[in-house]
């Protein structure tokens, strides 16, 4: 079985991709008390701009343990291909 992940970060500071996405959210949102997660999710899901962008938003429930420690070592072994477009931000990891 293949298990690759492509991981896209989101930050709290926003890059030009976010900002100008954010933007039509907003719009989308607008006026809406936004009182649970199932309803911001739904309004960020059908967000779309007139050039064809959709978008996709997932609410990751789970539990992280904090504090976790890898040894340079184990971090050497992960392969990792990163993406053209804002490689820090977007890459896969490789099985």
């Amino acid at each position: 079985m293949n298990m690759e992940k492509s991981l896209i970060k989101a930050r709290l500071h926003f890059g030009a991709i976010e900002h100008r996405l954010f933007s039509f959210i907003s719009i989308n949102w607008a006026g809406v008390p936004l009182r649970s997660c199932d309803i911001m999710l739904n309004f960020i899901r059908n967000t779309t701009t007139q050039s064809g962008l959709k978008v996709d938003a997932h609410l990751n429930n789970k539990n992280y343990e904090t504090g976790i420690k890898i040894t340079d070592e184990q971090m050497n072994e992960i392969r990792v291909e990163r993406h053209e477009e804002l490689p820090e931000w977007n890459y896969t990891i490789c099985a």
